[in-house]
């Protein structure tokens, strides 16, 4: 079976590489351009480009899926099978109609709870407590098309988006093999996506981790774990930015404003919520690394009764 793969994330690696590994002729891989990153701003290639260049698979990086010269350039490979993974961009109906076995997606989410360009964060930020895996026939819409397969994985209380993701990432792979190997087999089966219960999952921006202290104290834990590692979850202290980047729940009621710091010791940092008590035990402020309050105060005063602000 002729394949080409289309992702670009660290996500869909492990897909592309059981096609690879499981012997699929994977005949090219697209995948975004090469963007700048970090602070130099040096032009990098996507996880996905640097995988296909190292194996030698043909890589395409069009800057738009519609381009009469992108889909020339599939349609001389003849594929039987498209799969994506977190390839970014919606597929125009030429390409779908294209492969005689259509479009499978790898979707980190329980479809139609949460389509869209988040789905590992928002499950997280909501609070949820299980999400998972669905692969899927795609059609022109967002995340609309017909399950296929789906396994399912649970959240625990104190799991980062980081962490969900690279569960989700290899579980994707798995997933993937299975529907390939039932759609071999003849034994693939179809379901259709009850749109009435389909979520969204919009994409995040660096504003989304500002933490609102009159939210209670499992809301804004789960923002912090929904956020890590980016863009992160943050406050002001003395008006200098304070990224949050642990934090555990206490379900106490201090009686105090929102935001105001109550105590301070190695455990961590306890902030009075809306609800409940917040306990941040890793932080980070502008220039510094990463650290455990525990390291952090050795060197540096954090004052109780100071107020944490928001934005």
């Amino acid at each position: 079976m002729k394949v080409v793969f289309m992702g670009t994330p660290e996500f869909a690696v492990p897909s592309l590489d059981m096609l690879v590994k499981e012997n699929y002729e994977v005949v090219a891989v697209v995948t975004q351009p090469d963007k700048p990153k970090g602070r130099g701003k040096k032009v990098t290639p996507p996880p996905v480009a640097e995988y296909a260049t190292a194996r030698g698979i043909r890589l395409l990086q069009p800057e738009k899926v519609k381009c009469g010269d992108f889909i020339a350039q599939l349609k001389e490979l003849n594929p039987d099978l498209i799969v994506t993974a977190a390839y970014g961009k919606i597929l125009p109906r030429e390409v779908l109609e294209l492969p005689r076995f259509g479009c499978i997606n790898v979707h980190a989410s329980l479809l139609p709870h949460y389509r869209g360009a988040a789905p590992i964060q928002w499950a997280i930020i909501n609070g949820e407590t299980k999400t998972g895996i669905t692969t899927m026939l795609m059609d022109e819409g967002l995340d609309t098309g017909d399950i296929l397969l789906q396994k399912e994985v649970e959240i625990t209380e104190d799991m980062t988006a980081g962490e969900l993701h690279d569960i989700l990432a290899v579980l994707g792979a798995a997933v993937l093999r299975e529907t390939l190997a039932r759609l071999n087999a003849g034994t693939l089966t179809r379901t259709r996506q009850d749109d009435d219960k389909a979520s969204y999952a919009k994409m995040l921006d660096k504003n989304i981790g500002c933490i609102d202290w009159s939210r209670s104290a499992r809301e804004i834990h789960n923002l912090v774990r929904g956020t890590n590692p980016w863009p992160g979850a943050y406050t002001f202290y003395n008006g200098e930015k304070m990224k949050v980047w642990r934090t555990s729940v206490k379900d106490d009621t201090a009686g105090k404003a929102p935001g105001t710091i109550l105590s301070v010791n190695r455990d961590g940092i306890s902030v009075a919520c809306g609800l409940g008590t917040v306990v941040i035990r890793e932080l980070q402020f502008s220039n510094c690394r990463r650290m455990a309050v525990c390291e952090y105060i050795c060197g540096h005063e954090i004052v109780p009764g100071q107020i944490l602000s928001s934005c």
